[in-house]
C-alpha cells in the first residue's frame, strides 16, 4: 500500500514516547523490518481533533503535533504491516500523513574501554578483579590512555622490537650509555638476565587491543629506554640518562637503586644531583621532569628507604608496594619518603604477579618487587598528564596524594596528620587511584610558587646517649617572603657519629603533633662512620603548617653502651605561600569540606574520603531528608570490618587469625593454650602451615639469587626448586664460612667438608649461628635472611651485590 508523503518544510518537532517494545534488541542489517503497534500521525486540525480521531479508532493519541496514534490490542510486533488500521488511517480524510513505526537499529558510538588482548583477563590489578584496584577502566572511559605523553624506562635496555612495544616505541627516549649508542636493545645471554627494562616497559606502554599479551596503563603513550645499567655505572652515566631530551620525554621511570641491603647509606654523585634539579626547573618547558621511583626491596633486611638518596629525593616521586589483599610483601622497605602505593603482585608467591612483556617477543605474569610498583604509577601520571598538559611537577606529587587512599593497605602505623591525612610509612598516602587522580588533574588550578626555608637547630655539639631530644622554632620562617602556609617536603639534614650506625632510630615531630621515623633500626648496619651530612626527608607533614616548635628525637634501640655525637642539624621547610590549590576544598582530602560528603565519599575527621581507614568502616547515617556516610570505628579486635560488632571483622591484625565462619579475629595461639584449640581454627591453622612452609622456601630462594651490578633492579625473582644450593663454591651474600667446633652443620643439609671449614646456609632459626655472628641478622620476622660476607667460601675482592 503506498503511503502519502511526508509533507516538505522543517518539522515542527516530534514527541518521541519509549513504548515497551522498542526495548526490544534491535535486528541485524539483513533480518526482516519489524513493525510495532503503533503510527505516527499527522492531522490538519488541533490536538483535540486528532484525540477526536483516535478515539473513533480505538487508538491512543500520545503526542503533537506529530501525533503518535498507539493501540493497545494489536500485536506489538510483527514481520508486516497491520493492512487493517492503515487502510482506516489512509481513508480518513484528516490525516495528512502518518506511518507505522518500525524498529530501527541503532548503535552507541562509544569504544569499550576493555582491551581485547588475550592477557587483559590476567591483569587483576586494572580489570575490576579485585576490589580495590587501581581503577585503571575508570580513566580509559573518560578517553585517557596516555596519547601525547613520552616516557623513558632508565634501566638494562628495552626490546624495542618487541611486537607489544614497537607501535609504542620512542628513538628519542631511548638512547644506550654502556655502549654509547642510540640502540638501547638490550644484551643477551645465557641467563637472560637483561630483562628488567623489557619488563617495566610494557607495564605502562604495551599496545592494546593487538591480540597480544596485555595492555599498558598508558597503551598510547610513547616509550623509550635507557640502557644504562648492564656496565660500569657512574655519576657521568646517572646524570646523562636523567637528562636525557628533558624537553621531549615528560616522565622517567627507574626501579633501581643502591643495594637494598640494610646497612648501605648512598646517595646520587654531584652530576646526577645537578640532573634532578635542572630536570625538575627546567624539564618540560619549565614545568619540571617526573621522576618515579622504586622506593626499594629492602624489607626482608629491615633497611630504610630514607638510606637511599635517590627515593627520599623531593624531586622523585617515590612508590612502595602492596599485595592484592592489603598485606605488605616481604620485600617492600618502608620509609618517610614515600608518597604513594600501586600493587606489585596477587600473593608472596611465584604465580599472579604482573602481567608485562618479556625478552625474546615473549610475555609474562611473574614481574614482582618494587620494580613493578613504579613502572604502573607512571603509567598513571602518563594518564594525569594527557589530561592536563600544563600540570607542573609539584602539581603531580599534589595530586598523586590526594588521590591515594589507605583503602584495605595493611599497616599498625597508619595515622592522620595535622590536616587529617592518613599516611603510613609503607605506603604513604595510599593505593593510587587513576580514575580519581585524572578526574582531579583535569580540574587542577595549579600550585603556588615553591618556597624554602632553613632553620639551623643545633648550637653546640650534643652527646648522644640513649635518647637525645633536640626543639627548634621555625617562627623565622614567618616573614612574608618566606612564609610558608602548606608544607610539601620537610628536610632534616645532619651529621652525626655513633659507634653502631643500625641501632640509632630517629623521628621528627611537627607542631601540628604528627610524628614521622624519618629512619628506623637497621639490625645488619654495623658501621661506626655514623651519618655524614646526610638529608632525611618526609612526606606526612603535607599540608601542615609549620609554624611552631619541631622536635627531633634520636634513641638508641640496640646496645647500652652505644654513644655518640650530634655535630650540625638543619631543618628545611618546603611548601607552598598559600593554599596549595585553588577550588579544590580542603587540603585535608581534596574534596570540599562539608559535615556530609556528596556522591559516595565517607566522613572522617573533617576530610571526605573515598575509603574509610584500617579500623573504620563506611556507614550510612539516615537523616531526616538525606543520608550522611561516615566512617564509624570497627571493634578493636578488628583491622577492617564490615560493622561494629566484633564478628563483623574482614581482616586482623598481624598477630591476630581471621575466624571464617564467625568473621572475629583470634588471638596468638599461645595466650589461649589453656582453652584448648578449637575446631573452627584447625582449617586456618593447617592452611597458616603450609602458607608459613611455601614463604620460607621462597625466600630462602630470593637470597640465594645473586648478580655482579653497580645498581641492584628492584624486581624480585623467585626461583623454582630446591632453596638450598651447592655449598661449593658458595654465593657471597648467602654462605657463610665457620669452624667445626664453633658450629654443627644444618641436620638436613649435607656439607662438603673442607678441612676444618665448611660453608652452611643463613636460615633464621640457626640460633648457633646468632651467637657465633652477632654481627647477623638472625631471625628477622620468622624469614630466612643472608649473612653478611665475611670471607672465605668463595671469597672475592670485589663485593658482590645481590639482584633485588
Amino acid at each position: 500500500m503506498a503511503l502519502p508523503r511526508p509533507l516538505p518544510g522543517p518539522l515542527p518537532g516530534l514527541l518521541v514516547l519509549v513504548v515497551a517494545a522498542a526495548a526490544a534488541a534491535p535486528p541485524g542489517p539483513t533480518e526482516p523490518r519489524v513493525y510495532l503497534s503503533s503510527w505516527a500521525v499527522r492531522v490538519a486540525t488541533g490536538l483535540r481533533g486528532a484525540e477526536g480521531l483516535a478515539r473513533r479508532h480505538g487508538l491512543l493519541c500520545l503526542g503533537q503535533p506529530y501525533y503518535h496514534f498507539k493501540h493497545r490490542g494489536t500485536r506489538q510486533k510483527a514481520l508486516s504491516r497491520h493492512w487493517g488500521w492503515n487502510m482506516r488511517l489512509r481513508k480518513e480524510p484528516k490525516v495528512l500523513w502518518f506511518e507505522q513505526q518500525t524498529i530501527k537499529r541503532r548503535t552507541k558510538r562509544s569504544i569499550s574501554v576493555v582491551p581485547t588482548d588475550p592477557w587483559f583477563h590476567k591483569q587483576w590489578y586494572m580489570n575490576n578483579d579485585i576490589n580495590p584496584d587501581l581503577n585503571i577502566l575508570t580513566a580509559w572511559s573518560k578517553g585517557y590512555t596516555g596519547l601525547g605523553v613520552v616516557l623513558t624506562i632508565l634501566d638494562d635496555g628495552i626490546e624495542k622490537d618487541h611486537p607489544d612495544l614497537s607501535a609504542n616505541y620512542d628513538p628519542l627516549a631511548s638512547y644506550d650509555f654502556n655502549s654509547n649508542d642510540p640502540d638501547p636493545q638490550p644484551r643477551y645471554g645465557a641467563g637472560d638476565e637483561n630483562w628488567h627494562g623489557t619488563r617495566c616497559a610494557g607495564e605502562v606502554a604495551a599496545a592494546a587491543n593487538n591480540r597480544f599479551c596485555g595492555a599498558g596503563v598508558a597503551y598510547n603513550a610513547k616509550v623509550g629506554g635507557v640502557r644504562m645499567l648492564d656496565g660500569p655505572i657512574t655519576d657521568v652515566v646517572e646524570a646523562q640518562a636523567l637528562s636525557l631530551r628533558p624537553q621531549h620525554i615528560h616522565i622517567y621511570s627507574a626501579s633501581w637503586g643502591p643495594e637494598d641491603d640494610g646497612k648501605t647509606v648512598d646517595r646520587p654523585g654531584v652530576l646526577a644531583t645537578e640532573a634532578f634539579y635542572r630536570g625538575a626547573t627546567k624539564g618540560r618547558g619549565g614545568l619540571g621532569s617526573i621522576f618515579i621511583w622504586a622506593s626499594g626491596n629492602g624489607g626482608i633486611n629491615h633497611d630504610n628507604c630514607n638510606c637511599d638518596g635517590y627515593a627520599n629525593s623531593i624531586y622523585t616521586l617515590s612508590v612502595g608496594s602492596v599485595l592484592a589483599g592489603g598485606q605488605r610483601p616481604w620485600y617492600s622497605e618502608g620509609c618517610s619518603a614515600i608518597l604513594t602505593t600501586t600493587y606489585s603482585g596477587r600473593t608472596s608467591g611465584e604465580e599472579a604477579q604482573i602481567v608485562t612483556t618479556d625478552l625474546h617477543h615473549r610475555c609474562t605474569n611473574k614481574h614482582t618487587g618494587t620494580s613493578a610498583s613504579a613502572p604502573l604509577a607512571a603509567g598513571m601520571v602518563a594518564l594525569a598528564l594527557e589530561a592536563n598538559p600544563a600540570l607542573t611537577w609539584r602539581d603531580l606529587q599534589h595530586l598523586v596524594v590526594r588521590t591515594s587512599r589507605p583503602a584495605h593497605l595493611q599497616a599498625e602505623d597508619w595515622a592522620p596528620n595535622g590536616v587529617g591525612r592518613w599516611v603510613s610509612h609503607y605506603y604513604g598516602y595510599g593505593l593510587l587511584d587513576a580514575g580519581l587522580l585524572v578526574e582531579m588533574a583535569k580540574a587542577w588550578a595549579g600550585t603556588r610558587p615553591l618556597r624554602r626555608c632553613s632553620v639551623k637547630a643545633l648550637r653546640a655539639p650534643q652527646t648522644i646517649g640513649s635518647q637525645l631530644t633536640v626543639s627548634t622554632n621555625v617562627s623565622s620562617c614567618s616573614g612574608r617572603t618566606k612564609r610558608i602556609r602548606a608544607l610539601e617536603h620537610v628536610q632534616v639534614q645532619l651529621s652525626l657519629s655513633y659507634s653502631r650506625r643500625g641501632d640509632l632510630e630517629i623521628a621528627l615531630t611537627s607542631p601540628m603533633g604528627t610524628t614521622s621515623t624519618l629512619v628506623s633500626a637497621r639490625p645488619y648496619d654495623t658501621s661506626q662512620e655514623g651519618y655524614k651530612d646526610w638529608t632525611f626527608m618526609s612526606t606526612h607533614f603535607w599540608d601542615e603548617n609549620p609554624d611552631g616548635t619541631w622536635t627531633l628525637q634520636l634513641e638508641n634501640k640496640g646496645d647500652a653502651y652505644n654513644t655518640g655525637l650530634l655535630t650540625s642539624l638543619t631543618l628545611v621547610s618546603l611548601g607552598a605561600g598559600g593554599d596549595s590549590a585553588g577550588g579544590l576544598g580542603q587540603p585535608g582530602s581534596g574534596h570540599p569540606p562539608s559535615a556530609a560528603c556528596g556522591g559516595s565519599s565517607y566522613a572522617h575527621q573533617g576530610s571526605c574520603l573515598a575509603y574509610c581507614p584500617p579500623h573504620h568502616y563506611g556507614h550510612s547515617q539516615r537523616a531526616a531528608t538525606n543520608i550522611t556516610r561516615v566512617c564509624a570505628s570497627c571493634h578493636p579486635s578488628c583491622y577492617t570490618c564490615q560493622g561494629a560488632s566484633a564478628n563483623n571483622c574482614t581482616a586482623c591484625p598481624p598477630s591476630h587469625t581471621l575466624d571464617e565462619l564467625s568473621h572475629s579475629c583470634s588471638p596468638p595461639l599461645a595466650s589461649r593454650a589453656k582453652e584448648g584449640l578449637r575446631p573452627s581454627l584447625l582449617p586456618a591453622l593447617i592452611g597458616g602451615i603450609l602458607s608459613a612452609t611455601l614463604s620460607v622456601t621462597h625466600h630462602v630462594a630470593f637470597c640465594i639469587v645473586t648478580r655482579s651490578s653497580y645498581r641492584p633492579l628492584r624486581g624480585v625473582t623467585p626461583l623454582p626448586g630446591s632453596a638450598w644450593a651447592d655449598p661449593t663454591p658458595c654465593p657471597g651474600s648467602v654462605w657463610q664460612q665457620g669452624h667445626a667446633h664453633d658450629l654443627p652443620p644444618h641436620p638436613t643439609s649435607p656439607r662438603t667438608p673442607q678441612g676444618p671449614e665448611w660453608c652452611w646456609g643463613a636460615l633464621a632459626w640457626h640460633a648457633a649461628a646468632r651467637e657465633r655472628f652477632p654481627a647477623g641478622p638472625g631471625c628477622v620476622a620468622g624469614y630466612p635472611v643472608p649473612f653478611p660476607r665475611r670471607g672465605g667460601c668463595g671469597e672475592e675482592e670485589e663485593e658482590e651485590e645481590e639482584e633485588m
